[in-house]
């Protein structure tokens, strides 16, 4: 075997966790992969003489990713826009193994949601660190930051992190409070609903930018069933799946992905729903295993 086979074999070994970390970071699937395909140019070209690849790539994605998300926020004109991560869709009854890397630590929608707010120095700090238990010192470099402003970086976005709505670990709990949800929407039943959802559910629904309909924002249990017509849609066609991890809904008419719905469940309540709406990156989206 030559050297660029085995670096090749090296760089496979390590691409479920460079794609995990890159995930984390961004919250886009094909962000994601091309944060990894320019890991690997980089590591085609400049890997000669590195003897802890694995530590050495898991830089290399993160300065690309970290490149990646001040260019992001470079472009967003409004940082109150409306943003659903893209989501890893699941049979309800299991996870397809090339998904389990990604969605170890309980990476759900209502997570990535949040690390969206963060700053993106903050962001990897608290992913690299938090998540993936790499020294501060090793990040610092990364940041342009001493390992304890590097520290801080973390600690804040921890406190951040830290008020997300957490899931039932539960499933077929989750799985009975959305199966309510579902049969109140379609039936028209307000009061049903309601009786489904935490007082101060928050909704998130992401049409995309070149949409009719605005993405939007819903507080509170009453104005989120006021928006029950939208529901009744979705309940229409709803699929049953796992949501990165979690109980949801695919909603496809016609074998045609037209929402994914992500319920964050606690206590039996409904305390979060991240839709994503936006076509054209549902167009992009794996569903495929729904039908395996």
């Amino acid at each position: 075997m030559d050297e660029n086979e085995s670096l090749a074999e090296r760089f496979e070994e390590n691409r479920p966790r460079l794609r995990a970390v890159a995930y984390r970071m961004l919250g886009s699937l094909s962000e994601a992969e091309d944060a990894v395909q320019e890991a690997w140019l980089r590591a085609d070209s400049s890997s000669e003489g590195v003897e802890n690849l694995s530590g050495w790539l898991t830089t290399v994605v993160s300065r690309v990713c970290l490149d990646m998300l001040r260019s992001r926020q470079a472009r967003r004109e409004d940082p109150l826009d409306v943003h659903v991560p893209d989501p890893i869709v699941d049979r309800p009854d299991r996870v397809d193994p090339e998904h389990e890397a990604l969605l170890t630590d309980s990476v759900g929608l209502a997570l990535l949601v949040v690390l969206d707010t963060l700053a993106p120095a903050e962001r990897l700090a608290f992913v690299l660190h938090d998540m993936f238990g790499v020294p501060f010192e090793e990040i610092a470099p990364i940041v342009d930051r001493a390992p304890a402003a590097t520290r801080q970086l973390a600690s804040r976005a921890r406190r951040r992190v830290q008020g997300r709505a957490v899931p039932d670990p539960d499933l077929n709990r989750q799985r009975k409070v959305v199966d309510a949800f579902l049969a109140a929407a379609r039936g028209g039943d307000f009061e049903g609903l309601l009786a489904t959802l935490d007082p101060d559910i928050v909704l998130r629904a992401d049409y995309g930018p070149g949409s009719l309909t605005p993405s939007k924002t819903v507080l509170g249990a009453r104005a989120v069933v006021q928006n029950a017509l939208s529901f009744a849609q979705y309940a229409q066609f709803a699929r049953p799946a796992l949501v990165n991890g979690a109980m949801g809904v695919v909603n496809a008419p016609e074998g045609r992905t037209m929402a994914v719905l992500g319920f964050t469940v606690r206590d039996d309540r409904i305390v979060e729903i991240n839709i994503l709406a936006d076509l054209e990156r549902l167009a992009d989206l794996d569903v495929a295993a729904l039908d395996a």
